[in-house]
């Protein structure tokens, strides 16, 4: 992810008002001939646009031997294009008050812009710009060379624990392209051509593979004629969007390893295979992981760290994916605590859930979290722009940014018990512990 650059405090107090989520979110969807997906959603409250474009393409789209290329081009194409001088898309962000990032995942790239009102269709030229234009050469591929490698050294490499997901990820899976991070490998990024990069650009980069979704204080008619000025002439790929056809196997049995890491304290991971986003067995893999460490009271806190004070920190993750998915639990040894001991602890929290159903106080009270939750990721502009893009992408249905609460509401006690007899089961596991580097504990 790019540096956020910074705003006033007028402006961050814009973007960050909160909507009405009480009535529902007003959208009109449309697609342009050459295929580009829009968005737009008017919201009268502040004085601000979010203008956003999600492209379906992450490091699962990449070549085995050219990983990193989806996170490499979200910093790449913060460069320059064909009319926009090198280092000059921040300024002219910042210049009209504003804000920008990015940021990659296993299955999307999405850029945004924050802007006043006034600034929608600066917004608007700098994503077809970015989208039409892009300067992809020499010089800007080896700057941004060495801003991933940096970035890599600080978050990945420096990072304590930074390597959990990269470990646990090439651990669970062994076919999908799943099996590595978006971060990619320096490798294969220091020896690709300037060829390979154009390659990925003019591939993935075509408005047949994007969603524009705008949220905020605009006109729907005249955004509509902008954006067709500024989209409309930009030519669909006359070629499928290549898409990964690996179908990952069984696990096959329980995997178990002991990563050295930078770290003073060890740490005991647990990745569980799961299902890929959106099926009801997602919905209810996210109740579930909120019963065991949503907050202070949940089941792992509460009993991991506050009342037998084994762990620093405890908690679990649903990590889903558009192909596949991972609950993942984790634990951070207090001083003292073996690895050992306090597995057999989280265990025995997560054998609980798969013998007895979880009590009716408590599923009400991780149900009205959830609301909670999911009223708080959808209250600012920004957030609704990218609510919509994500669930016309990985859904097929922008309106879950309205129906998606019932989905969760259908879920009962019974069916969080029947996820985690299904999937919580050791021959379905990935189990890391790791230790401060020159140790030798028992093999785990």
């Amino acid at each position: 992810m790019k540096k956020t650059l910074l705003l006033g405090a007028a402006m961050l107090l814009g973007f960050s008002t909160l909507i009405a989520q009480s009535s529902k979110v007003q959208f009109e969807k449309y697609t342009l001939p050459n295929g580009l997906k829009v968005i737009l959603h008017e919201d009268k409250s502040a004085p601000v646009v979010a203008v956003t474009m999600l492209y379906h393409v992450g490091s699962k789209n990449e070549d085995t031997n050219r990983t990193g290329f989806a996170h490499f081009f979200e910093h790449l194409l913060f460069e320059g294009s064909e009319n926009i001088a090198r280092g000059q898309f921040d300024k002219l962000t910042s210049n009209a008050g504003g804000a920008n990032n990015a940021n990659t995942t296993q299955d999307r790239t999405f850029y945004y812009n924050l802007l006043p009102s006034n600034q929608l269709e600066l917004g608007l030229w700098l994503e077809s710009e970015r989208l039409m234009h892009a300067k992809i050469d020499d010089i800007g591929v080896n700057t941004q060379r060495e801003v991933v490698k940096e970035e890599k050294r600080q978050r990945v490499d420096n990072q304590p624990y930074g390597t959990l997901l990269e470990n646990v990820m090439k651990r669970a899976f062994k076919v999908h392209p799943y099996r590595w991070m978006p971060i990619g490998s320096m490798e294969h990024l220091n020896s690709a051509k300037l060829e390979h990069f154009m390659d990925f650009y003019r591939t993935f980069y075509v408005p047949n593979n994007a969603v524009l979704s705008i949220a905020g204080d605009l006109n729907i008619p005249a955004t509509k004629k902008l954006i067709e000025a500024y989209f409309g002439p930009i030519p669909a790929s006359k070629n499928p969007i290549p898409r990964p056809t690996e179908v990952e196997p069984p696990l096959g049995g329980e995997v178990r390893d002991i990563v050295e890491d930078n770290i003073q304290l060890p740490a005991v991971i647990q990745a569980y295979r799961a299902p890929k986003e959106g099926s009801k067995e997602y919905y209810a893999f996210n109740v579930l992981q909120t019963i065991l460490s949503g907050g202070e009271s949940s089941r792992m806190n509460k009993k991991l760290v506050d009342e037998k004070q084994m762990a620093l920190a405890a908690g679990a993750f649903p990590f889903f994916m558009e192909d596949a998915g991972l609950f993942i639990t984790f634990g951070i040894n207090n001083m003292g605590i073996q690895p050992e001991a306090l597995e057999k602890e989280i265990d025995q929290i997560i054998e609980s859930v798969k013998t007895q159903l979880v009590g009716e106080k408590e599923f009400q009270k991780v149900r009205n979290q959830i609301q909670a939750q999911f009223i708080t990721r959808n209250s600012t502009l920004a957030g609704i722009a990218e609510s919509l893009a994500n669930y016309e992408v990985y859904f097929g249905d922008a309106n879950l940014i309205n129906t998606e609460i019932e989905r969760y509401n259908q879920i009962t006690r019974q069916d969080l018990m029947d996820v985690a007899k299904k999937y919580l089961t050791k021959e379905n596991r990935v189990v890391l512990y790791y230790v401060p580097k020159g140790t030798k504990p028992s093999n785990p």
